[in-house]
């Protein structure tokens, strides 16, 4: 799809279809189709593919077109089945307007422009709607920190309780630290390419950028390295909390087996008395009783039950 947005007093609004492209200042193509790429091609416009975005190398995501700039970021958002999702974003800055081309669904890329006029950074221009969407792109990443923060004061809060919880509610836990633990990974690999993005582009800004830009790219990296140290935070709240759950789950089965022992060892004493009065010896001593079993039944409970007093007063038990 091709969503094109031309600026007018109030911000940024979205053209019709059929409008022609060389009146817009921002053209957001998702998952474009061939008709489509040609027609940024006719405007001096190289859509990258999918592959192209997915190159690991720096060359391959940073790098200048002629007089076009283009920047590949890694966003989390939602795929074509609203699932969530995680890929490449490239921001392709050509002398009259900004082209971002994705596959895949980041928020900011469907609420931006609603309130483009209204952004610190204004959309007056094509590097001004850049900073402008980054600065949403980066707030976005905060709200998902704040939400991975918020699931670890649930999770924290389950595992300090009194009394703690125990079988399912353990590895529900450690399922829920995992997807958090993924969660952290991905917005720290995004912060981490925004930024060295927001550098690249700033080494051009300083050359044809105004004060105004500058402060506020300075501003966006300020706000990117804040949220990786936030990111190391969560990290190392998700790793104790998984120890401390993974702690619980010990204690519980080192209790469960303690049972087990105990158990054991309450039943060895009247076994044992069975196992000598089982024995097909004539001069066993009571065999001619006739109170000869119920003396046996008696020595088996007794010695059963005085070695459940023993682990009691020892708080085996």
């Amino acid at each position: 799809m091709l969503y094109a947005y031309r600026l007018v007093t109030s911000g940024l609004e979205l053209m019709p279809i059929e409008s022609d492209l060389k009146e817009a200042l921002w053209i957001d193509l998702l998952n474009p189709l061939q008709t489509q790429v040609e027609a940024l091609a006719a405007l001096g416009v190289t859509v990258p593919t999918l592959a192209d975005m997915e190159e690991i190398e720096v060359s391959n995501r940073l790098y200048r077109e002629g007089d076009t700039e283009v920047l590949t970021v890694v966003l989390p958002g939602l795929n074509k089945m609203k699932e969530p999702s995680f890929g490449p974003v490239a921001f392709l800055i050509t002398p009259e307007r900004l082209v971002t081309v994705r596959y895949h669904t980041p928020r900011p890329f469907e609420t931006f422009a609603a309130h483009a006029g209204q952004s610190s950074a204004g959309c007056s221009g094509r590097r001004r709607v850049f900073l402008g969407l980054v600065e949403e792109i980066v707030a976005r990443l905060a709200d998902l920190l704040e939400g991975v923060g918020k699931a670890l004061d649930a999770q924290s809060h389950i595992a300090f309780r009194d009394p703690p919880p125990r079988g399912e509610e353990l590895a529900s836990a450690l399922r829920i630290l995992g997807r958090q633990s993924e969660q952290v990974a991905k917005v720290r690999h995004a912060l981490l390419t925004v930024e060295r993005a927001l550098s690249s582009f700033g080494l051009g800004l300083d050359e044809r950028g105004d004060k105004a830009e500058r402060e506020i790219l300075k501003a966006l990296v300020r706000d990117c390295q804040a949220l990786a140290v936030h990111g190391d935070f969560l990290s190392a709240r998700v790793s104790q909390l998984t120890d401390v759950n993974f702690g619980l789950i010990n204690l519980e089965q080192s209790n469960t087996s303690r049972i087990f022992s105990v158990v054991a060892v309450l039943f060895m004493p009247p076994t044992l008395v069975a196992s000598v009065y089982g024995m097909n010896f004539p001069n066993l001593p009571g065999i001619e009783n006739p109170y000869g079993y119920h003396i046996a039944t008696v020595l088996m409970l007794g010695s059963g039950l005085g070695t459940y007093l023993l682990c009691k007063w020892k708080k085996w038990l």
